[in-house]
């Protein structure tokens, strides 16, 4: 079932919104360009390269699990032949991005992970007496073991999905060499970050105030490149006598009402906060009705939140940013840094 999800089923449900011969709003074809048309892969046993995928994966999950593993290819192909598999039928209705903005707006469509955590946390609940007799163990990636089923089941993964795009397919040598490049990159990149970072940390905690002590990288280490520079100071803003940059933030304790807010602004900033939001949701703003202002200044920020967002905050969320737009003294708008709510 995991490769007819992966290599048939997926892609089948894909052509079935997008057929081969799909147009776009302009008339070009859809399936042009980077866009290259997959095909859809029938499974069969008596493809060598499908029974790989089969036995890495049943031998990877077996070890999860602390099954004893079989590589008896002759022994897995007579299970895998007696497997029904239920036909293909696409479903109207399934949305797939086309663009990476459609894709940013689906996620966030979602359910939160809090509430995916929730369900999956509900579900090893009910079975926990089954899970208790468990011995699950993890895998930890190793490409130079030839007896572990990694870079078995990641040859035969990649060569799948070369397939159905009509990619040539590499073999498990050089597999190994394309994975073996990967994981020294990204791990010597990173520790080469994380030294400067480092270095930068290290003048803060000393409390290095001259902006010329620090500096901004650029590195290439397949040129290889260093270079060097001093950063720029954010840009100063200023209401009344007191100066502010971007990394200024009021910090508000506790989970207060919105009249306490208000009245603080007023009392210790000699501000009048004329519009609140939180992300894109408008909190209060001067131009409310009365009756909406009154009720609102009553409720706690928190709920505040809750409701004009219609979601329920995350349990593990510790803070709220809240923009405001205020007015001084004379009534003129001032610019203020945000403010950041802190749960206690």
């Amino acid at each position: 079932m995991l490769f007819e999800d992966n290599f048939h089923n997926t892609i089948a449900q894909l052509l079935y919104n997008f057929p081969p011969d799909q147009k776009t709003s302009s008339g070009a074809p859809f399936w042009s360009g980077p866009k290259r048309c997959p095909a859809a892969i029938d499974f069969d046993a008596n493809d060598s390269e499908h029974l790989d995928f089969i036995v890495a994966a049943a031998n990877l999950r077996a070890f999860n699990y602390s099954i004893p593993t079989n590589k008896n290819r002759d022994f897995i192909k007579g299970h895998v032949t007696n497997v029904t598999v239920p036909a293909f039928k696409p479903r109207s209705g399934v949305k797939i991005a086309v663009t990476e903005h459609e894709a940013e707006n689906m996620h966030n469509d979602d359910e939160s992970d809090s509430d995916k955590a929730k369900c999956i946390l509900e579900e090893l609940n009910a079975k926990m007496d089954q899970l208790r007799s468990l011995n699950i163990q993890v895998a930890d990636f190793e490409k130079d073991d030839d007896t572990n089923f990694h870079m078995d089941f990641i040859t035969a993964c990649s060569n799948a999905r070369a397939a159905s795009y009509r990619i040539a397919a590499a073999n498990k040598h050089k597999t190994k060499l394309i994975a073996g490049k990967i994981i020294p990159a990204i791990a010597t990149t990173t520790a080469v970050v994380a030294g400067l970072v480092s270095i930068e940390m290290y003048k803060m905690i000393q409390g290095l105030t001259d902006v010329e002590k620090y500096k901004n990288a650029f590195l290439n280490l397949a040129l290889p490149f260093f270079a060097f520079s001093e950063p720029i100071l954010a840009p100063k803003n200023k209401y009344y006598d007191v100066e502010w940059t971007l990394w200024d933030r009021y910090d508000i304790q506790g989970d207060i009402t919105l009249q306490q807010l208000l009245d603080i602004f007023e009392n210790e900033h000699k501000l009048e906060i004329s519009m609140l939001s939180q992300g894109v949701c408008m909190l209060y703003a001067f131009f409310m009705p009365a009756d909406k202002r009154k009720e609102r200044c009553g409720m706690k920020l928190s709920e505040l939140v809750e409701l004009v967002t219609k979601k329920k905050l995350p349990a593990h969320k510790r803070a709220l940013v809240l923009e405001i737009c205020c007015n001084d003294s004379e009534g003129e708008d001032v610019d203020t840094p945000y403010n950041q709510l802190l749960s206690p």
